[in-house]
C-alpha cells in the first residue's frame, strides 16, 4: 500500500485529486507503525539536522570555556597566554548525532474530540522522526514520560524497529510532571545530541521552556512539538457540554458559544508565550494540531530549520 498523495487523470485529460492517504485519520487505521513512518518519511530530500552538535574536523566553530573532562588536545594555548583563562576549540562536523525522542504519556495526551487521539498523532510522529534520523544513521533513543519517566530506550545504532516498537506499547498514564521527568532524562543521556520532546504543554510557559531550558543547558539541541486537537485550539464544540479534566478528574460545565471567542485567545497567547520563551533559550517550538498532514507538518518544520540554519 502506497502513503502518498497522488491524482488520476480525468476522461479530459485533467487532473482529479485523490484523497490525501497521509491524513492523520488515514494513518491512524494503519496497525503498522513502521509503515507509517516509512511513508510520511518517503521523498524527504533534507535531513533532520545539520552538524547537530560539534565536533573534531578542519571547520573551527567556536571557542568555549575549558570544562573539566575536555581534551586538553583541544585547549587554545594562545589564547591562555593572551587572556590567562582555558578555552577550547570546537568545530563543526558533519556527523552521526544522537537522536533522543521524547513522548508525554500523561492522561492529557489521551484526547480526541472527533479525530485522531493526541497520542497517536504524537506516536505517528515520532515514529517518522526515528525512520528519518535512522536514514541518517543517527543513534536513536525513546523515553516516554508523565510524572517521571516511564521507560527509556538508550540511544544506539540501529535501534530504529525498538524505538518503533516501544512506541506501539505506549499507554496514557497518570501524573504529569515535565520538570522532573525532563531533568532525569538529561542526567541519563551520556552525550550530547538532538532531543525532540512531543507533549500538549499544559503547563505555564515559563516553566515549560525552564523544563525544556535544562536539557539546552546541557548542551543538547533541543526541539519541541505542541500537540492540540482542533477542538482543544478552537474550542470546536456543539451545545453545552460538561468538560473532565483527564488528570484530575475535575468537571466543568461549559457553553461554547459563550467562550469560545475569549478561549481561542488565551490559547493564542498560551502558545505564542511558550514560542518566545523557548526562542530566548535557543530551543525550536512548533505548535500542530491532529487534523494536519505528518507529512506537511514536517516538512514545513524541516525546512524553516534548515533555512534558519543557514542564516545563522
Amino acid at each position: 500500500m502506497s502513503l502518498s498523495a497522488h491524482s488520476t487523470r480525468d476522461g479530459a485529460g485533467g487532473r482529479v485529486a485523490a484523497p490525501r492517504l497521509l491524513d492523520p485519520l488515514v494513518l491512524a487505521r494503519i496497525a503498522n507503525l513502521g509503515l507509517i513512518a516509512r511513508g510520511v518519511v518517503d521523498g524527504f530530500v533534507s535531513g533532520l539536522h545539520r552538524a547537530v552538535h560539534l565536533g573534531m574536523s578542519t571547520d573551527f566553530a567556536e571557542h568555549r570555556p575549558y570544562s573539566p573532562g575536555d581534551d586538553v588536545r583541544r585547549i587554545d594555548w594562545r589564547l591562555f597566554a593572551r587572556s590567562d583563562r582555558l578555552h577550547v576549540k570546537t568545530f563543526e562536523a558533519e556527523t552521526n548525532a544522537d537522536l533522543v525522542l521524547a513522548l508525554d504519556a500523561s492522561r492529557s495526551m489521551d484526547f480526541a474530540a472527533a479525530g485522531v487521539r493526541k497520542l497517536d498523532y504524537a506516536r505517528m510522529l515520532l515514529a517518522s522522526l526515528a525512520h528519518l534520523g535512522s536514514r541518517q544513521r543517527d543513534r536513536v533513543g525513546l523515553a516516554t514520560f508523565a510524572s517521571d519517566l516511564l521507560q527509556m530506550v538508550p540511544p544506539a545504532a540501529g535501534r530504529r524497529d525498538a524505538v518503533v516498537a516501544a512506541l506501539e506499547r505506549v499507554v496514557p498514564t497518570a501524573g504529569a510532571d515535565l520538570a522532573t521527568a525532563l531533568e532525569r532524562l538529561g542526567a541519563a543521556l551520556i552525550r550530547r545530541g538532538v532531543v525532540v520532546v512531543v507533549s500538549d504543554f499544559y503547563l505555564d510557559a515559563t516553566q515549560a521552556a525552564s523544563a525544556l531550558g535544562g536539557l539546552r543547558a546541557r548542551g543538547h539541541d533541543v526541539i519541541a512539538f505542541q500537540v492540540l486537537d482542533p477542538a482543544e485550539r478552537d474550542l470546536r464544540l456543539d451545545g453545552p457540554r460538561v468538560l473532565e479534566d483527564l488528570e484530575t478528574g475535575a468537571r466543568m460545565p461549559v457553553v461554547p458559544d459563550k467562550v469560545r471567542d475569549a478561549y481561542r485567545v488565551l490559547v493564542r497567547e498560551h502558545v505564542t508565550a511558550l514560542t518566545d520563551a523557548c526562542a530566548v533559550l535557543g530551543i525550536e517550538f512548533t505548535s500542530l494540531d491532529t487534523s494536519a498532514p505528518l507529512d506537511h507538518a514536517l516538512f514545513r518544520f524541516l525546512s524553516e530549520r534548515a533555512h534558519a540554519r543557514r542564516l545563522r
